[in-house]
């Protein structure tokens, strides 16, 4: 469960930072840019803790 649990983390964190590079890129708010690359930052804190938790 817990691999399980890394791999969503990182997907989710690479997703989210995909989504913060193309709002910027069309124009989006510096607010919501910053919201969006905060929430894919902490997912990959949340990846990382688990794994390295882990061990």
């Amino acid at each position: 469960m817990g691999t399980i649990l890394v791999v969503a983390l990182f997907a989710l964190a690479g997703a989210l930072l995909g989504g913060a590079v193309s709002m910027h890129r069309q124009g989006a708010g510096k607010g919501a840019v910053a919201l969006v690359s905060v929430l894919a930052l902490l997912a990959t804190a949340g990846g990382l803790t688990w794994l390295f938790g882990e061990s």
